[in-house]
Order: structure tokens, then sequence, then C-alpha cells
């Protein structure tokens, strides 16, 4: 799902570009466009949901020659190792286990590797995103624990996720911690990656560096804006992430990527939208207005929409070709173009399915 928006006199155009084909939509100036907008992509959703494609949350795949790992620990196989229970009692608990926003990926001829692709959470920078992570097993596992790589693309977005791949954190013994926090032979994989979710992927990730841990609950608006800052800031390298991994997927999850960024591109959009207008902090955008608004506005710096403007216009342009059969006349359509008329309503009607239910609603 896609959209843009032209004008011309006193019509305003949104072009639905969806798995179905391409619906213009021709609004008066005083329809709501956020919300018809969502409405839209609510509709598009529920109309191709019959047609996606279901992806297992635990899955056995064929190996992916793009794995950060696949070139090391060649001898894993090669030996008698004592895991190789542990690793099926693992592969368990991961199909049985794992929350609707984790999935994960092993391969039966590199039974040590696996890849896994977190869903940032709502309430947090990280909404909507993917992360994905590249996961080896050490020969005398559970011993020892996995070695956990961050296909970051060269950003930083979080203070325990390294631009160069190093995750940040004490249960796999990259980062100090109490005896209770670091490895040992009863963790589980299932446990790093919900550590990854739940503690490093946070609502408030700038409280994560630990000399600023003290402050996570201040009052103090010094503490705040700082958060806040840091929040906008890495809402921003999340998008850049996005446009990186639609641009080239991981491995065997080219139909996930798409299908993920179909269904939430306008919720992405209309929420680069909100923050940029100040209406409501990052990460807190609803599809219902009532809640995502506040009743103050949110400051807004002015490198920050700088930002937002042009990563808007990029993910756009990404969205559309994820849906789009013609490319080049989309390309064309990106750049503003604008229609000469209206179109009549009389071919309006023509088009069934998505337009026709929408008709009704945007006119009441």
């Amino acid at each position: 799902m896609a959209k843009y928006m032209c004008g011309f006199g006193q019509w305003q155009s949104i072009c639905v570009a969806s798995a179905n084909g391409k619906v213009y939509v021709w609004l008066r100036p005083t329809a709501n466009l956020t919300s018809i907008y969502l409405a839209i992509c609510e509709a598009d959703n529920a109309q191709n949901d019959a047609n996606n494609i279901e992806f297992k949350h635990f899955d056995v795949v064929p190996e992916a020659k793009d794995h950060h790992y696949i070139k090391s620990n060649k001898s894993f196989l090669a030996k008698q190792c004592f895991s190789y229970s542990k690793i099926m009692k693992e592969w368990k608990i991961l199909e049985k286990n794992l929350p609707e926003s984790i999935y994960v990926q092993v391969y039966e001829t590199r039974i040590d590797l696996l890849r896994a692709v977190i869903i940032g959470s709502p309430r947090t920078p990280y909404h909507d995103g993917l992360f994905f992570f590249d996961i080896c097993l050490p020969c005398d596992y559970p011993n020892q624990p996995p070695q956990v790589y961050y296909r970051s693309h060269g950003y930083r977005l979080n203070p325990n996720l390294y631009a160069n791949g190093r995750v940040c954190l004490s249960l796999i013994n990259t980062w100090g911690g109490s005896t209770a926090e670091r490895w040992t032979q009863k963790s589980t994989i299932l446990q790093i990656l919900v550590s990854i979710q739940g503690l490093v992927l946070n609502e408030k990730p700038f409280f994560n560096e630990p000399v600023f841990r003290s402050h996570l609950n201040s009052k103090s608006t010094s503490w705040i804006t700082k958060s806040n800052c840091y929040n906008q800031d890495a809402f921003i390298l999340s998008c850049k992430t996005m446009l990186q991994i639609m641009e080239k997927p991981p491995g065997n999850f080219e139909i996930f990527v798409a299908q993920h960024f179909r269904v939430r591109a306008a919720f992405i959009l209309t929420a680069i939208k909100e923050y940029g207008e100040g209406r409501v902090r990052v990460g807190h955008f609803q599809t219902n207005a009532t809640s995502s608004s506040s009743s103050s506005s949110v400051q807004v710096c002015g490198r920050f929409k700088a930002n937002l403007k042009k990563v808007y216009s990029q993910l756009e342009i990404a969205f559309a070709r994820l849906t789009s059969d013609e490319p080049t006349k989309m390309d064309k359509e990106e750049k503003g173009c604008l229609i000469s008329e209206p179109p009549k309503m009389e071919k309006n009607k023509k088009k069934k399915g998505l337009l026709s239910k929408l008709a009704k609603w945007i006119w009441k």
C-alpha cells in the first residue's frame, strides 16, 4: 500500500497503489486526509489479507548465504558435539513460545546458525521497524553463550546495538551484570530475543546507557528533553534501516519484509506527519486520533523536521515499489505530476472493491 497526493483546483487526490492495482480517490479539501488515508490502509489490508502468504514464526529453511556467520564455525558439524540435543530442545522452545512480534529461521544443514527478526514495539521509537539478528552457537554450547550479530546497516540507533553489529547484553556476556543476569547452561535463545525486544528496544533507550540509568524516572525537564531528542534520532535511524532492508532484504525473509511494509506503510507515513507537526511524541502515534494527540504540542526542532521530510519522501517511494509492477510509471507519479482534471464518477463506478467501499465512507 502506498499513496501519493497531488492537487488540482479545489480538489485533492490520493493515489492508492495496492497489490490489486492503483486506485485514484478524489476528495474535497475539507476531508480529513489522515483519517481517510488510514481508512484506505485498513480497507486495503483487509482486502489483501487473503492473498498474503502465511509466514511461520519458526521455520526450517535453506541455508542463508548472507548470514554473518556462514563462513565461521565450520568445524561444528564435523565434531561429535554434545550440544545437538540441546539445540533440538531450543528449536522446540522457539517453535512453541515465540511472541507474535518475533520470527526465527533455522537451517537444516547448519544447525549452529539462526536468524531472527524482531518487530519494533508500539510506544517506542522503533515501532514498525524490522531488526534482524544473526546468531551462531559455539561447539561447546550451552556452556558458552551464542554469538549475536545485529544487522545494523551502519546505524547505531540504540546504546546497546553498535554500528559494527555488536550487541551489548549481559545475557550473552558482552556486558557486565550480576551473576543472575549472565549466561548459564539453563539460558535459552528465546530469553535473548525477548530481552533484546523488551530491555533494549524499549520506550526510553537513552537511559540504557549505564551513566544515565539512574535518571530513568526523573521528572527533570532536562532529562526528559534529552530522552525525547534521542528518541527522535532513533526513529530517523529506524526509518533509514527500513529503507536499507527494503532495498536488500535478508536472505529467506524477502516475502516477509515486503508483506510487513505493505501492511504498515500507511501507518508509518502518517506517524511521520504527526511527529513532524508536533501533535504527538515519537512512538506514541496511534490510529485513534483521540489517544494519539496530546493536549499540548510537542516541541520539534528544525533538524528533526527536515530529516522527517526527507525520510518520508524516501519511504513513500520505497513502499510504492513494493506494490507496483510498473516502477518506471510509478516513479513518474512520485515526482508529483498533476492530473489535468478529476476523473468522472461514472468511470470510478467501474472500479469495484476498495474504491466502492470507501466512496460511501468518504462522502458521509
